[in-house]
């Protein structure tokens, strides 16, 4: 087995999130092919790999766009005859699963996260239960992100009796990259939120409580960081954005590929999502012995041990995330700096990206002793 397809929604999710695993492989004597849609990454992948572009409307329920997006992958597969396929995101996970199991190519899916069809049931969740049950029925491994994900999937039976199922700490975090770097403290405390800007993330909550938060305190800030313009059903315009920055304490600093400078800079990141796999950004923010809030909710829930490394408010409620960002305001360096501490030593044990990427190597190994 010497070829391996790496397939997401975004060639920006590869090189951010997959690129040290696929760099891995080939160190461990495998080519690697990337297929993902272009954007603003391509070029970048393009320089150590070969990438394939294929449309994949991430949000959107067009079936024909849909049967089209799995004829591209089709023909590709078709034409570079991949020894196993790794899928990651929701559509890849369906549609080239369904066509790996027609071609009986060896695949591995990532169910990275749930995403905004199971946050909100209704007739679309559904339908993406049913294609799950279909199309992973084959997978030779199911990957998931948190254990809560894995019991819903084993719940409805949307997984192959026959297929491995594991459980990986998250996407796992470089902690040669993402190392403590000491903030002076200034005076004025910064929050940040890294993110999508949508609203499955918790922003416009983050946002409301900030607001209630300003009426006592006047020395914080809000750092707003990540892709404004992304496919998702619940994004945030940019109307509403420029909204919110007619408030001089909160700032947009865009998207970045340096997201570890921007977090050394902060006092504290703040995640309140409605749900995740295992966020990546609270991993990167504990590696680096940042302080963290975010919600007792699947995947988050999972980094932070309330009290211990970051503090947990509840799901949408804004007033609890006000109170529990003027507990961290409020909150001596000292014990701030004991939080990251703890925070980071649990990366260490549980979620370094080697442990990710042996786990990869250990399922590809056995699939190709299988076969």
């Amino acid at each position: 087995m010497n070829k391996i397809i790496i397939i997401s929604n975004t060639s920006w999710s590869i090189y951010n999130f997959r690129l040290n695993l696929a760099k891995a492989f080939i160190d461990n004597g495998y080519e690697v092919q990337i297929v993902a849609p272009k954007d603003g990454y391509t070029n970048k992948l393009n320089q150590k790999f070969n990438v394939y572009d294929v449309d994949i409307d991430s949000n959107g329920i067009n079936p024909l766009k849909d049967l089209k997006t799995i004829f591209q992958i089709y023909k590709i597969y078709k034409k570079l005859k991949p020894d196993i396929v790794l899928n990651f995101t929701i559509k890849p996970n369906i549609y080239s699963s369904l066509v790996c199991r027609c071609l009986q190519i060896p695949c591995i899916s990532n169910v990275t996260g749930l995403g905004t069809i199971f946050i909100k049931q209704n007739f679309i969740t559904k339908i993406a239960k049913f294609l799950y049950k279909i199309a992973l029925k084959k997978n030779k491994t199911v990957f998931f992100q948190n254990e809560d994900d894995k019991k819903l999937f084993l719940q409805y039976n949307l997984i192959g009796q026959k297929s491995n199922i594991d459980v990986l700490p998250g996407s796992g975090v470089d902690l040669d990259k993402f190392k403590p770097i000491i903030k002076a403290d200034n005076g004025e405390f910064i929050f940040l939120f890294v993110g999508r800007l949508i609203k499955d993330k918790g922003i416009t909550e983050l946002i409301e409580a900030s607001l209630i938060l300003r009426k006592k305190y006047k020395n914080f800030k809000i750092w707003l960081l990540g892709k404004l313009e992304v496919q998702n059903n619940t994004v945030i315009s940019q109307s509403e954005l420029d909204n919110w920055l007619t408030n001089d304490f909160i700032e947009y600093l865009g998207a970045t590929d340096n997201v570890a400078d921007i977090i050394s800079k902060s006092d504290c990141v703040v995640l309140p999502s409605y749900r995740e796999g295992t966020p990546r950004c609270l991993l990167e923010a504990a590696a680096m012995e940042k302080p963290i809030i975010t919600t007792n909710t699947i995947g988050c829930k999972d980094v932070v041990d309330d009290g211990i490394n970051g503090l947990l408010c509840e799901v949408k409620n804004v007033k609890d995330l006000a109170q529990k960002m003027e507990t961290m305001l409020n909150s001596s360096i000292k014990q701030r700096r004991l939080w990251g501490g703890v925070g980071r030593q649990k990366i260490i044990q549980k979620y370094d990206e080697k442990f990710v990427i042996d786990r990869y190597l250990l399922h590809i190994k056995n699939i190709q002793n299988y076969n």
